[in-house]
Protein backbone atom coordinates (compact mmCIF):
# COMPACT_ATOMS: atom_id res chain seq x y z
CA UNK A 1 0.00 0.00 0.00
CA UNK A 2 1.11 3.54 -0.72
CA UNK A 3 0.14 6.75 0.98
CA UNK A 4 0.47 10.01 -0.95
CA UNK A 5 0.14 13.41 0.70
CA UNK A 6 0.09 16.61 -1.35
CA UNK A 7 0.96 20.07 -0.06
CA UNK A 8 1.81 23.52 -1.36
CA UNK A 9 -1.49 24.63 -2.82
CA UNK A 10 -2.92 28.08 -2.25
CA UNK A 11 -4.12 31.32 -3.76
CA UNK A 12 -1.88 33.12 -6.26
CA UNK A 13 -2.33 35.91 -8.78
CA UNK A 14 -2.17 35.25 -12.48
CA UNK A 15 1.43 35.16 -13.64
CA UNK A 16 2.63 33.91 -10.27
CA UNK A 17 4.22 30.63 -9.23
CA UNK A 18 3.58 27.78 -6.81
CA UNK A 19 5.38 24.56 -6.01
CA UNK A 20 3.38 21.49 -5.07
CA UNK A 21 4.89 18.57 -3.21
CA UNK A 22 3.76 14.97 -2.92
CA UNK A 23 5.27 12.79 -0.22
CA UNK A 24 5.05 9.03 -0.67
CA UNK A 25 5.20 6.60 2.25
CA UNK A 26 4.25 3.09 3.26
CA UNK A 27 5.43 1.59 0.02
CA UNK A 28 5.29 -2.16 -0.27
CA UNK A 29 6.13 -1.93 -3.91
CA UNK A 30 8.31 0.47 -5.78
CA UNK A 31 6.27 2.85 -7.89
CA UNK A 32 8.02 3.56 -11.13
CA UNK A 33 5.84 6.43 -12.28
CA UNK A 34 4.48 9.43 -10.41
CA UNK A 35 1.87 11.69 -11.93
CA UNK A 36 0.06 14.94 -11.27
CA UNK A 37 -3.55 15.40 -12.27
CA UNK A 38 -6.05 18.19 -11.67
CA UNK A 39 -9.79 18.59 -11.49
CA UNK A 40 -11.60 21.88 -11.92
CA UNK A 41 -15.20 22.33 -10.73
CA UNK A 42 -17.62 20.63 -13.07
CA UNK A 43 -14.85 19.06 -15.14
CA UNK A 44 -13.25 15.66 -15.35
CA UNK A 45 -9.92 14.95 -13.74
CA UNK A 46 -7.16 15.55 -16.28
CA UNK A 47 -3.53 14.67 -16.70
CA UNK A 48 -0.95 17.35 -15.96
CA UNK A 49 2.49 15.71 -15.82
CA UNK A 50 4.27 12.45 -15.07
CA UNK A 51 7.81 11.42 -14.24
CA UNK A 52 9.71 8.16 -14.07
CA UNK A 53 11.30 7.66 -10.65
CA UNK A 54 14.61 7.32 -12.42
CA UNK A 55 14.10 10.96 -13.36
CA UNK A 56 15.14 10.49 -16.94
CA UNK A 57 11.69 10.74 -18.52
CA UNK A 58 8.87 13.22 -18.15
CA UNK A 59 5.58 13.84 -19.91
CA UNK A 60 3.40 16.96 -19.86
CA UNK A 61 -0.04 17.96 -20.99
CA UNK A 62 0.11 20.49 -23.82
CA UNK A 63 -1.72 23.03 -21.67
CA UNK A 64 1.11 23.19 -19.12
CA UNK A 65 4.16 22.45 -21.23
CA UNK A 66 6.87 25.11 -20.82
CA UNK A 67 5.13 26.46 -17.69
CA UNK A 68 5.16 23.50 -15.30
CA UNK A 69 8.08 21.28 -14.30
CA UNK A 70 7.80 17.90 -12.59
CA UNK A 71 10.75 16.58 -10.61
CA UNK A 72 11.58 14.13 -7.86
CA UNK A 73 14.10 13.90 -5.07
CA UNK A 74 16.96 11.40 -5.21
CA UNK A 75 15.57 9.39 -2.31
CA UNK A 76 12.44 8.68 -4.31
CA UNK A 77 10.13 9.86 -1.57
CA UNK A 78 8.84 13.17 -2.88
CA UNK A 79 7.72 14.46 -6.25
CA UNK A 80 7.30 18.14 -7.02
CA UNK A 81 5.33 20.20 -9.48
CA UNK A 82 6.78 23.65 -10.06
CA UNK A 83 4.10 25.82 -11.63
CA UNK A 84 4.98 29.15 -13.23
CA UNK A 85 3.12 31.73 -15.32
CA UNK A 86 -0.09 30.54 -13.71
CA UNK A 87 -3.39 31.32 -15.38
CA UNK A 88 -6.92 31.44 -13.96
CA UNK A 89 -7.71 28.31 -15.97
CA UNK A 90 -5.10 26.44 -13.90
CA UNK A 91 -7.45 26.72 -10.92
CA UNK A 92 -8.26 23.19 -9.74
CA UNK A 93 -7.67 20.59 -7.09
CA UNK A 94 -4.31 19.01 -7.87
CA UNK A 95 -3.76 15.33 -7.13
CA UNK A 96 -0.65 13.20 -7.22
CA UNK A 97 -0.82 9.56 -8.14
CA UNK A 98 1.51 6.64 -8.68
CA UNK A 99 1.70 3.37 -10.53
CA UNK A 100 4.13 0.49 -10.69
CA UNK A 101 4.54 0.51 -14.45
CA UNK A 102 7.25 2.57 -16.08
CA UNK A 103 5.21 3.95 -18.95
CA UNK A 104 4.25 7.58 -18.40
CA UNK A 105 0.54 7.05 -18.92
CA UNK A 106 -1.96 9.90 -18.89
CA UNK A 107 -5.26 8.24 -18.01
CA UNK A 108 -6.56 8.38 -14.45
CA UNK A 109 -7.53 4.70 -14.46
CA UNK A 110 -3.89 3.74 -15.02
CA UNK A 111 -2.96 5.00 -11.54
CA UNK A 112 -4.15 2.92 -8.57
CA UNK A 113 -2.89 5.17 -5.78
CA UNK A 114 -3.96 8.75 -5.17
CA UNK A 115 -3.46 11.54 -2.69
CA UNK A 116 -6.25 13.60 -1.19
CA UNK A 117 -5.57 16.66 -3.36
CA UNK A 118 -4.53 20.24 -2.76
CA UNK A 119 -6.42 23.32 -3.95
CA UNK A 120 -4.76 25.77 -6.33
CA UNK A 121 -6.62 28.99 -7.04
CA UNK A 122 -5.32 31.54 -9.55
CA UNK A 123 -6.96 34.94 -9.46
CA UNK A 124 -7.12 37.22 -12.48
Amino acid sequence: QVQLVESGGGLVQAGGSLRLSCAASGRTFSPNTMGWFRQAPGKEREFVAAIAWTGDRTNYADSVKDRFTISGDNAGNTVYLQMSSLKPEDTAVYYCACRSGSTLLTRTYSYPYWGQGTQVTVSS
